[in-house]
């Protein structure tokens, strides 16, 4: 049936359950759409046909039998590469990890089955997941279906790219640096990095549980299409999971607060371009006719917890993954560790100790800052969309990209959760280019997010999915 991998996840469950479609259905309509869309964007590279309509059938008997097939019945997703999943290999877009297969599955991959979701292909990122761009040794090439001179963004650049293609209603991506709200930023879409411990994950592949800074700073969470998509999506995957010892039972609907936001655009001698700052102050205007309260204030220090996030980030590299890096060889990564390296040199063990004790100043500093403003309104990055593999051009441009990455980097260290929320499509030095807006609230106020993102939605965003458009 043509047409069905248009419908957002609402829209799918709701008909799946009211025995207006299919399960089958939609995952054949999926299936035939990733095999129009996904050789020009290289989003998804394991596709998985045969168990994606296993899964359907299995949803359609349940309703068939009056059992709850769960609220993401029949809606088609996809897997970042960076998650265990029964059956397939968990890359994190590695050739030295293209053997190892996943006995079991991943927490976030068991609940959305549960869920009634269907699985239709793994999406790709860079090599070891490190950046803002998504191209390995292993997968090749992800490509921007929006404007294939841009990068679609990373490093759940498959993800994001395979949501905006209409390759899936959902897509699981995940976030220590930025890599779901810069993806959804770059293709046009929405994404969710929630709270630290909201989001069961575990890897059974992995030989330990992750590095000090996987485990502060790194989540999984959803990309979509809509908020209520990620809404839907984000409750799915946060069911509990004992197997995360940070898992965290908080309540999904904390109070939501006042409609009060504050709106910071450039902290700290930040330099944003005049589109993001318009996008800013567009989305400023969209929630104060919603009846939102928005002032334009200072903000706690960005710039020093972004230099103790690479600290945290790093850590787990220099522990014992170096080893891992020059195995896997790949050109791309091999370039971004030097110049992270020369970036932020090797701590002392003091330093590692300031570092995890100005956690907890931080933290509390920005959780005070959003007890009094429920929401902040900020850029999802200083610039648009980067051209394609700017990253690894020069060393200027690696500094270019990671001095726009600013708040990206910032957040994480506070395990704060932060949406991007897409708003237009502008002229940018390359092309017709994705713009939006990044919403941050307290930990596990999610909720508030919601909200506030979807005034911003009501007032106009993007169409999606699109068409990829051709190099």
């Amino acid at each position: 049936m043509p047409g069905l991998w248009q419908l957002s996840a609402s829209e799918v469950a709701a008909n799946v359950r009211g025995r207006e479609i299919t399960a089958v259905e939609v995952a054949q309509s999926t299936l035939d759409r990733l095999a129009a869309v996904n050789p020009a964007i290289n989003a998804v590279v394991t596709e998985m046909p045969d168990e994606a309509l296993a899964e359907a059938a299995r949803v359609d008997e349940a309703i068939e039998r009056g059992d709850d097939p769960g609220p993401l019945a029949g809606v088609t997703v996809t897997i970042k590469v960076v998650a265990d999943q029964a059956g397939h290999p968990t890359t994190n877009g590695l050739r030295i990890q293209q053997d190892l297969v996943a006995e079991v599955d991943s927490p976030l991959v068991s609940n959305l089955r549960s869920a009634g979701a269907v699985i239709v292909g793994r999406t790709n990122t860079p090599a070891f997941s490190l950046h803002w761009f998504t191209r390995n040794s292993l997968h090749g090439h992800t490509r921007n279906p929006r404007n294939p001179a841009l990068t679609p963004g990373g490093s759940s650049g498959g993800a994001a790219s395979a949501v905006a293609a209409g390759i899936g209603a959902i897509a699981h991506g995940s976030d220590i640096a930025g890599s779901i709200r810069y993806p959804a930023y770059a293709c046009g879409v929405h994404g969710l990095r929630p709270t630290l411990g909201r989001v069961p994950t575990m890897n059974a592949t992995a030989k330990a549980d992750r590095g000090i800074g996987g485990l502060l700073m790194a989540v999984s969470g959803p990309i979509a299409r809509t908020i209520e998509d990620l809404r839907l999506g984000f409750a799915a995957m946060a069911t509990e999971d004992l197997r995360d010892p940070w898992y965290t039972p908080a309540p999904l609907g904390l109070p939501l607060g006042e409609k009060r936001a504050a709106m910071c655009i450039a902290p700290e001698g930040w330099e944003v371009v005049p589109e993001v700052e318009a996008a800013v102050r567009d989305a400023a205007r969209r929630l104060e006719d919603d009846g939102w309260s928005v002032e334009e204030v200072g903000i706690p220090p960005i710039r020093e917890p972004a230099m103790h996030q690479a600290r945290l980030w790093l850590a787990q590299y220099r522990q014992g993954d170096y080893g891992a890096v020059a195995r896997e060889d790949d050109p791309d990564a091999n370039f971004v560790f030097q110049q992270m390296e020369a970036r932020c040199p090797a701590p002392t063990l003091d330093e590692m100790m300031d570092t995890l004790r100005l956690q907890a100043t931080f933290s509390r500093q920005w959780r005070l800052f959003l007890e009094e403003y429920p929401v902040l309104l900020c850029p999802v990055s200083a610039e648009l969309p980067f051209p394609d593999m700017l990253i690894t051009e020069s060393p200027e441009a690696f500094e270019r990209v990671m001095e726009a990455q600013l708040f990206q980097i910032g957040f994480p260290f506070m395990a704060l959760p932060g949406l991007t929320v897409s708003t237009s499509l502008v002229d940018g030095p390359h092309g017709q280019t994705p713009v939006g807006v990044q919403l941050v609230a307290g930990r596990y106020h999610e909720a508030r997010l919601f909200r506030a993102a979807e005034a911003i939605e009501r007032a106009g965003v993007p169409s999606s999915p699109v068409d990829p458009v051709s190099s």
